[in-house]
């Protein structure tokens, strides 16, 4: 269905190929996993499929690729519509209407579909992506986990004979991923749609593959069964890196097949004394919030909330999507909506001035108490180069004559070392305009720090990073938040978790406590290990060594 045959793909300026004579047959009703570091060339590779590359992004495309037998040099994306789906890293610069019954209808009516077969399809769709109650609501208005649901039923409503998929499940809370996977899973397994999927949260999909396609980062691709190729890979799921690490044969892809695989090493870690748990919170609260109430028109968002934030902390902030999380960092950062409630918030370096509401401040003087990393980082970047960036945040950070308390560019090196200051912002990856963002918010050393989905589009390493950055944060005794659907970096990074659900705080605890008292919420390693007190693979190799010593 999909061949490539030599294909090298080279931008312009660039000192090397993104992808270097790629040799890969992907056939007719198979699902294909798409790993590799970020930057690695995997959007490249997925553009290729519907000529996006190098149609669109420019550059020269040496070699063949062909899609159920067209030539994709000889064919632009908009003669593949009708055969190949594609879904990219932000749905929402994909949309082209209001609502999401129009958006679902919209591919329809540009292929000149009857009117009847259109109304059904976008029936069965809202049904397979739980989408029905949302079909008058404004694009606009959803989150970002409803808002890719969307646009993979806009897709899906063509009926493509392949399908590509860009991080499908990167803002999806775990209980939705789960069903998107599934959905595509019968799509492939009943109608032979090829599926060729890309994502960083492999213990999500990993199980579902039928073959991986492994980039290497130097411009080589390999392919093959899972259980084979993860062996080798620079990336992998945890449930894969204990495998590796316990040196179990074959390696498990499932948390079913590793729980099977794992009685051995239960058996040995069951007399280690459990893991410490993470706890780095101080007793002084530097954000209290009583009440807090958001509401878009009939909608309530955020009701009655109560919460305390401490110096030292790192929380976790979950739940489903849809819940609040995003309308509750905005109304504690005081530039989003706030019906009702009040915020409280005291400013570290001024440890005897009375506490401030940042909605009654400016936003230079809101920025000083509370720093908040949107969803998307680069909403925040608006000038053509990193140095401009910077000296921007210098400037707006500056109090009268007094500069910041440390220079932007100073806060970057630290975060991600080596980005140049020419650079434009744009072209920077996902992880290296988080650390641009997080380097131009923290330049107004706020107390307290919001980051809303900072893990989107960054691999295993990157997030290793950015618990690493958070852990600095904590200990210079800031409080921060962390609202994420990614159980995985909140077992690793957070000291304590919030969970949401409709508007409201159901559960407040540490993070041992709270995510493994749900399936939806606990990592795969205390899946698998279970009912032993371990969440990462890291702290089963801490362990692991005590019972060697």
């Amino acid at each position: 269905m999909i061949r490539f045959d030599q294909v090298t793909v080279t931008y312009h300026d660039a000192p090397a190929p993104v992808l270097r004579e790629v040799d890969l047959h992907v056939e007719e009703g198979e699902l294909c996993l798409v790993v590799g570091r970020t930057g690695a060339g995997k959007s490249t590779l997925l553009g290729a499929v519907n000529g996006l590359v190098p149609h669109f992004t420019g550059g020269t495309l040496a070699g063949r690729v062909t899609v159920g037998g067209r030539d994709t040099a000889h064919h632009p994306p908009r003669e593949l519509a009708d055969l190949v789906g594609v879904v990219g890293q932000d749905p929402a610069a994909g949309f082209t209407t209001d609502t999401v019954e129009e958006e679902l209808a919209y591919v329809m009516e540009q292929l000149a579909l009857p009117a009847d077969v259109m109304r059904k399809r976008v029936e069965e769709t809202l049904d397979l992506l739980g989408l029905a109650e949302l079909r008058h609501r404004a694009l606009a208005e959803l989150s970002g986990g409803q808002q890719q649901r969307v646009a993979i039923g806009a897709v899906l409503t063509a009926h493509p004979r392949v399908l590509v998929l860009d991080e499908p499940t990167s803002a999806l809370d775990p209980t939705a991923a789960e069903e998107v996977l599934a959905a595509i899973t019968r799509l492939v397994h009943d109608l032979g749609v090829t599926v060729l999927l890309a994502e960083h949260r492999l213990e999500r999909v990993v199980q579902y593959a039928d073959r991986v396609v492994h980039l290497g980062g130097d411009g080589t691709v390999t392919a093959g069964p899972p259980g084979e190729l993860f062996r080798h890979t620079t990336v992998a799921p945890p449930v894969v890196e204990l495998g590796r690490l316990a040196g179990w044969d074959p390696l498990p892809l499932s948390v079913r097949d590793a729980r099977r695989a794992a009685a051995g090493l239960r058996e040995r870690l069951a007399d280690v004394p459990p893991p410490p748990a993470r706890s780095s919170a101080t007793t002084h609260p530097v954000l209290d919030a009583h009440g807090l109430v958001v509401r878009y028109g009939d909608l309530t968002a955020v009701r009655e909330v109560d919460l305390e934030l401490s110096a030292g902390e790192v929380t976790a902030l979950m739940g489903r999507n849809g819940s609040g999380k995003s309308s509750l960092l905005w109304a504690l950062q005081g530039a989003g909506p706030r019906q009702g409630g009040s915020v409280k918030v005291r400013d570290p370096r001024e440890p005897g001035a009375k506490s401030r509401d940042p909605k009654r401040l400016g936003a230079a003087a809101a920025r000083r108490l509370v720093g908040l990393v949107p969803q998307t980082p680069s909403d925040l970047l608006y000038l053509d180069s990193v140095a401009a960036e910077l000296a921007e945040a210098d400037r707006e950070s500056a109090t009268g004559t007094t500069p910041a308390p440390r220079p932007a560019r100073e806060i970057l090196d630290a975060l991600a070392p080596g980005i140049e200051d020419a650079t434009h912002p744009r072209d920077l990856s996902a992880g290296q305009q988080l650390a641009l963002v997080l380097a131009i918010q923290l330049t107004a050393a706020p107390g307290v720090l919001l980051l809303d989905e900072p893990t989107r589009g960054l691999d295993y390493q990157a997030k290793q990073a950015l618990v690493r950055t958070l852990d600095v944060l904590a200990a210079e005794g800031r409080a921060v938040v962390v609202s994420t659907h990614d159980v995985e970096f909140v077992a690793a990074a957070a000291d304590r978790v919030l969970v949401m659900a409709e508007g409201e705080l159901v559960a407040d605890g540490p993070t041992a406590h709270v995510v493994v008292a749900s399936p939806a919420f606990a990592p795969q390693t205390a899946k698998i290990l279970a009912p032993l007190p371990y969440l990462t693979v890291t702290q089963v190799a801490e362990a692991r060594r005590e019972v060697t010593r």
